[in-house]
């Protein structure tokens, strides 16, 4: 369904991704309800809609609808630095792992969603089952080639 702005209709839907610097697994417990409500009020304030979303330990993993009065450039680089500088207030021991209002890597991943939107947004709601599934499969237990 198009949405529509004064004098256009448009669908701009985008598939993200991003990661904490050095992909530190260390977004879980109150950091990780403390990012999630932090995206949610930074993308209603922009009148950006989340479709859907999904948190790993080392990355995000965002399905939005962004309207075209937002470059995807200019509202990423928002989002991480509003979150970044609102995870720093309220978790100010982070700041000696990562440094003073640096907690995400530089880039981002980012698609465009056409007529798959239900392919992706069924991906990211699945991906830990995923790894969860790949966990298990990969658990066989080596021996160590230098004991006798």
């Amino acid at each position: 369904m198009a949405n529509s702005l004064a004098h256009t209709k448009w669908v701009c839907k985008y598939h993200i991704v991003f990661t904490p610097k050095y992909r530190r697994k260390i977004i879980y417990n109150q950091l990780r309800a403390d990012i999630q409500k932090d995206i949610k009020d930074l993308c209603k304030w922009k009148g950006v809609e989340i479709i859907e979303g999904h948190m790993m330990p080392d990355h995000i993993h965002l399905l939005l609808s962004i309207p075209p009065k937002h470059n995807i450039s200019s509202f990423m680089g928002y989002l991480k630095g509003k979150t970044a500088t609102m995870i720093f207030e309220k978790h100010g021991n982070l700041k000696y792992k990562f440094g003073n209002k640096h907690f995400w890597s530089t880039g981002y991943y980012v698609s465009t969603v056409g007529l798959n939107e239900a392919t992706i947004a069924k991906y990211i709601r699945d991906q830990e089952k995923q790894d969860l599934i790949e966990d298990k499969l990969t658990t066989k237990e080596y021996q160590d080639p230098f004991k006798g």
